[in-house]
């Protein structure tokens, strides 16, 4: 059987719920501040709700401090949040009970296959795990994709398409050391807080049909979904933690604010205290003008 998560209940029950969910894993950056803006720009001209995620299901990627570096981050960027802050390291339970029930029900199973064998096997994962008697008791644990949405509709990006092998294949929702994937993660805890439009970067496209996925397997009713151009130094190279991003400037925030307006298309703001800025910013905030590429190339910067 498949477990339904109870949404969250919210003392205010807006028509749009909107989040920024980041990872623990350093400082936010200039890359960060666009999904973090665009996301509150988004919920707050629709007189949505915007919660906030700490998505800190990896610790071994995780930079001791970061989750309370990236809420103060926030507060000094005037990017204040409704409701409580939800972080992942405190859903363990319900993503393990929510795995119990796939395996229970055969709609999951274990996997003992390594990079190597798939990357000779074609590069595609073929399913034979799954198809193994007995079945196995050890490994990752891979959904049985029922659904292999391979297309959707981005509010931004158009109409996207990822690879028919890629939308086919059953995806690993637990890895074999442990640790909870990303994709069932966010997935019950999108349902869980009630989430209506995910707001976040085009790095994330292909994940969207795979998360979508996964909503309808479990009987979810999936958001719609917004992907913002990406903040590159040059083609195909993304503005990173992994990459070491230089953190945005807490002291003096108005200058990042003002441009990450500019890189979202947005009008500029009066220079004033943030939470001044940023209630203008909501009043003039146009959807149309964000550019529709998948990304934007800026030279170096030291925000």
């Amino acid at each position: 059987m498949l477990i339904k998560t109870t949404l969250q209940n919210n003392m205010i029950t807006p028509s749009y719920i909107g989040r920024f969910a980041p990872s623990p894993s350093g400082s936010l950056h200039f890359g960060s501040l666009i999904a973090a803006l665009g996301s509150y720009l988004r919920a707050h001209s629709l007189k949505g709700q915007w919660l906030v995620r700490i998505e800190d299901i990896d610790p071994p990627r995780e930079v001791p401090g970061a989750s309370d570096n990236i809420l103060r981050t926030l507060d000094a960027y005037g990017l204040h949040w409704h409701g409580s802050v939800l972080y992942q390291h405190q859903r363990h339970q319900v993503y393990q009970d929510q795995i119990d029930a796939l395996i229970e029900s055969d709609a999951g199973y274990y996997c003992q296959c390594t990079r190597k064998i798939i990357q000779t096997s074609g590069g595609v994962y073929d399913g034979r795990c799954g198809r193994l008697t007995p079945r196995l008791t050890q490994g990752a644990i891979r959904i049985r994709n029922q659904v292999k949405m391979d297309h959707f509709v981005d509010q931004l990006q158009g109409h996207v398409m990822v690879d028919k092998a890629f939308a086919d294949e059953d995806f690993i929702i637990k890895r074999s050391d442990g640790l909870f994937a990303y994709q069932l993660a966010v997935v019950l805890d999108d349902a869980y807080q009630g989430i209506t439009e995910v707001v976040r970067g085009c790095d994330l496209l292909e994940a969207s049909c795979r998360q979508i996925s996964l909503f309808a397997q479990l009987n979810f009713p999936s958001p719609d979904w917004l992907h913002l151009p990406l903040v590159c130094t040059q083609k195909g190279f993304k503005l990173s933690k992994q990459n070491h991003a230089s953190a945005i400037d807490i002291v003096h925030p108005q200058a990042s604010i003002n441009a990450a307006l500019t890189f979202l298309g947005q009008q500029t703001v009066d220079i004033d205290a943030v939470d001044v800025m940023l209630k203008q910013a909501v009043a003039q905030f146009d959807l149309s003008a964000i550019p529709a590429q998948k990304e934007i190339i800026i030279s170096t910067r030291n925000d």
